[in-house]
């Protein structure tokens, strides 16, 4: 299988989990049916400038971020720390996490959620 960019699914959030701003999410893979049930999410994620994906938890799955491009403040179960391309972040099931983008350019990652 191969998806050509125009086919790729763009969801556009505002305020997404409280956080401020715009996100959006690119689904590189659609779902759990392609993930063979082992996950639901793997995805390239954009947060605009003074954007963010506001906190919040993980229940009986993890998601890992792999970070592209830009700079954001991550909070890690309220602990935070600055991240940038080539950082990745992972959150377990059953703790927390946020992103704010703190940097002048777009900030863009790849996201990946797995079911534990």
């Amino acid at each position: 299988m191969i998806r050509k960019s125009e086919e790729i699914k763009a969801d556009v959030y505002e305020k997404r989990f409280g956080g401020e701003g715009t996100v959006t999410m690119r689904q590189l893979l659609n779902g759990a049916e392609e993930m063979y049930e082992k996950g639901r999410l793997f995805a390239h994620g954009t947060i605009e400038v003074e954007s963010s994906l506001g906190y919040h938890v993980h229940e009986n799955e993890s998601e890992t971020f792999y970070i592209l491009q830009g700079t954001a403040e991550y909070d890690d179960n309220g602990t935070k720390f600055v991240v940038q391309a080539g950082d990745v972040t992972f959150t377990a099931a059953g703790e927390g996490h946020g992103m704010k983008n703190i940097g002048q350019e777009p900030l863009e990652y790849i996201a990946l959620i797995l079911y534990k």
